[in-house]
């Protein structure tokens, strides 16, 4: 019979990623929350309107890996705050699709440059090359997956 090794848990690849993953979104999550009051759904729905303009609110938690009733929330609370609208579809009346308000562009546009200057500055901290060696790395990993 062999011996099983230990799992060196700070090894293992898969919970590097998801502890490194965790870190960043921690530490951008507390810029748009300091600054906007926002959750990470939030953020997240924000975002996506933002990137493709009108969506449903399956077509958000599809593209953002988001549960129906977070974006629920965060849809709820962003229209709350106007910063989305609903409108019903005309070719069929179950769906709604939602969009950024005016407001709500607004906050996007300012927190997608913040987002951007955040990306920078971490990136820059691992140099060009490793940069790059990151950028393929995850590509690899989200080819393979």
């Amino acid at each position: 019979m062999t011996e099983t090794l230990p799992l060196i848990l700070e090894d293992f690849i898969p919970y590097r990623l998801n502890k490194a993953a965790e870190a960043v979104s921690q530490r951008f999550a507390g810029i748009y929350r300091d600054r906007y009051g926002l959750t990470r759904p939030e953020w997240r729905t924000l975002a996506t309107l933002g990137q493709f303009g009108i969506l449903t609110a399956t077509a958000i938690g599809t593209h953002s890996s988001m549960h129906k009733t977070k974006v629920s929330r965060a849809v709820f609370t962003l229209e709350s705050r106007r910063w989305l609208s609903r409108k019903r579809d005309d070719m069929d009346r179950r769906i709604e699709n939602l969009q950024l308000t005016p407001a709500g562009r607004k906050a996007y546009t300012e927190l997608a440059k913040v987002a951007h200057l955040f990306e920078a500055e971490l990136l820059s901290n691992l140099g060009s090359k490793g940069e790059k060696e990151l950028k393929a790395g995850l590509a690899a990993l989200e080819a393979l997956l």
